[in-house]
């Protein structure tokens, strides 16, 4: 599959899950230890690919920007990336017409063409995810990695992928050019393409490294993959519990998450040309087959025992073919490099990212990559018309630390953090500014059925720094709502947007802190004088006008940033704006899932949580509750 669903892939392997799950136990002094460390120093999050929890910061965007512009080439300069004489990727072709279809035929020539050591790395989408895949490829060619061919299932991705260099083949899908939708008819004809494109490759006798849009190379594979030169599959997997703690294959027979066929490489061998056709058979004769559950399917009919003692192989399929499991610590999931940080536990480097076990969709992909600041965005992504507007997050050590990590902790520290993100979103609408969203803390992990907090045998450390698609609709924050119902869309970044290298100076030096004072308090008062260089202070509790009056002042600084936004501001005096607003930002939470043995099992978030006196966490109790809190 081009798309995987995190919800719906982890819902296939959930009885794997838990027949696997083993005791964890948690250490309070060094989760304590843990967590001073995270809040009161600049340690990152993601080394190497996030920034400081509290030094960066995240905003919004609207859907013009939520997309790579899809004229422009990656903003970062190319590396010289040749491949085997052909033009090097990223060259804009020298001539002003499309060649022929004939030229992007899928043939052993035009494979041959961009190989390199027998081994070809592809993808393939349709032009709904065109960002993706020029992320896809920049990343490679940052490697150093030109032995890559995109596969284009529409006409208007090939013609687009042509004209920026980069190596393109016609699949003849003759798809919609339009985001599918995870589980349509349209995501299983994708899914069969892609067994079809393996059936077809592998007979030319190269080595295939498959791989879906939405993943990330951070590290060049082949050297790893080249230490196992028996096997005639490996296969990334859904795994969540880790079988090792360094950089060997996982131990086949102790993992329990399904292979996932986002990123895996077949050799051209007898073994694995014969699973290859019969796993294309088994889809095209049903269209009902998952292609994912497919394989898993046919690679578990035999399965053990292993190849040798130490080589991590198995026997798997008919007996003969050769398997092994890539680490999920390194060839991460959602949840391994999001969620559980695990790489980064184990002090491995990570090879990959996939963004399964996710939410909000597309959206909620690309946001996370951002998070990670492994998205390529154009120039005017991070210098937005109007500037941008974050604050620091000031969170009491008791809601991250006190008390058992359960129902009523989590949702205190997330309702803490909800009521202050609240109020940014209004400043931020009131003053036209693109939002940077806070790092948000979870003490509980979300998933997609009852569980006690967190994956048992899981290495995920409480509280940690959550994604935002887990308490936020990053698709509905994006999606244009009627001016008339619910105001003006409030722009947002991801809370890393600070750190990201591709920041512009001229960003990074046009800053003003704002220091929220008491109004009773000597020297404070609303003016725009400021204190320091850079520096404003400004009384809370606010009204409109006096805050659009003394920040208009201020309307060519890039950052303002607040130091707190406990009752920075009331609220909109115009009742009806104010009522738009709370339409608007209502249906910006989602929920958290989920309690054990509860049907239904999730919990509501709810942005005005505090208006309501006896409110507390619980899920729902008739159907008339079961509703988004709106």
């Amino acid at each position: 599959m081009v798309w995987g669903n995190g919800c719906q892939d982890g819902v296939n392997t959930r009885p794997l899950f838990l027949v696997f799950y083993a005791t964890v136990a948690a250490g309070i002094v060094f989760s304590s230890l843990y967590v001073f460390s995270a809040v009161y120093s600049s340690s990152n999050f993601v080394s190497g690919f996030s920034s400081s929890w509290f030094s960066s910061n995240s905003g919004e965007f609207n859907n013009s920007n939520s997309t790579l512009i899809k004229d422009q080439t990656p903003n970062v300069s190319q590396p010289d990336v040749h491949n085997n004489g052909e033009r090097p990727i990223w060259e804009a072709p020298n001539t002003k017409n499309m060649p022929s279809p004939e030229t992007f035929r899928l043939t052993k020539e035009l494979v041959q063409r961009h190989v390199k050591d027998n081994v070809i790395i592809v993808t393939f989408g349709n032009y709904a995810f065109l960002d993706f895949i020029l992320n896809w490829v920049k990343h490679l060619t940052d490697l150093d990695l030109s032995n890559l061919l995109v596969g284009a299932m529409d006409t208007k991705l090939l013609e687009a992928l042509y004209w920026k260099g980069i190596p393109v083949f016609d699949m003849g899908s003759h798809m919609s050019t339009v985001d599918v939708g995870w589980g349509s008819s349209t995501f299983h004809k994708m899914g069969r393409e892609k067994v079809i494109l393996i059936d077809s490759i592998l007979p030319y006798g190269f080595e295939l490294l498959m791989c879906d849009t939405d993943m990330v190379w951070l590290k060049n594979p082949l050297p790893y993959l080249a230490r196992y030169p028996e096997a005639d599959v490996l296969s990334s997997s859904d795994q969540v519990i880790p079988t090792v703690v360094d950089d060997k294959l996982d131990i086949w027979n102790e993992v329990s998450g399904a292979l996932n066929i986002g990123i895996f490489h077949w050799r051209p061998t007898r073994a694995s040309k014969k699973l290859a056709k019969e796993w294309k058979e088994m889809l095209l004769a049903d269209d009902k087959i998952w292609d994912q559950n497919g394989f898993n399917e046919l690679v578990r009919k035999k399965y053990g025992p292993s190849v040798d003692e130490d080589g991590g192989l198995v026997y798997a399929y008919d007996g003969n073919l050769k398997l092994g499991i890539l680490p999920a610590s390194i060839f991460c999931s959602g949840h391994t490099f999001f969620v559980q940080a695990m790489y980064q536990q184990f002090r491995l480097e990570p090879y990959a990212v996939h963004t399964t076990f996710q939410y909000a969709g597309t959206e909620g992909k690309r946001h996370r990559l951002r998070e990670a600041m492994v998205f390529d965005d154009p120039p005017e992504y991070f210098d937005a018309p109007g500037g941008y507007l974050s604050f620091k997050p000031s969170i009491p050590k008791s809601l991250l630390l006190e008390g058992e990590h359960d129902l009523d902790t989590h949702f205190r520290l997330m309702n803490y953090q909800l009521k202050q993100i609240r109020t940014a979103l209004a400043i931020a609408s009131l003053l036209n500014r693109v939002l940077i969203m806070p790092p948000l803390w979870c003490r509980l992990d979300k998933l997609w059925y009852g569980h006690p907090g967190v994956l048992q045998g899981s290495v995920t450390r409480q509280p940690f720094i959550c994604p935002l698609d887990h308490v936020f609709e990053v698709n509905v924050m994006l999606k244009e709502l009627p001016m008339e119902e619910f105001g003006p869309g409030i722009n947002f970044r991801e809370y890393s947007f600070l750190d990201n290298p591709l920041l512009p100076k001229q960003v990074k030096e046009s800053w003003l802190d704002v220091q929220l004072c008491k109004q009773e308090s000597e020297g404070c008062h609303a003016s725009n004088d400021t204190v320091l260089p850079g520096v404003l202070k400004f009384p809370k509790g606010s009204n409109e006008d006096t805050l659009k009056a003394i920040f208009s002042k201020f309307k060519d600084v890039k950052v303002i940033q607040f130091s707190t936004m406990q009752d920075a501001f009331p609220g909109f005096s115009d009742k009806k704006r104010e009522e738009k607003f709370r339409n608007r930002v209502k249906r910006y939470v989602g929920i958290w899932c989920c309690v054990e043995n509860a049907a239904p099992g999730h919990v509501f978030y709810d942005m005005y949580w505090d208006e309501k006196p006896d409110w507390k966490p619980h899920p729902p109790r008739t159907p008339e509750e079961d509703r988004p809190p709106l």
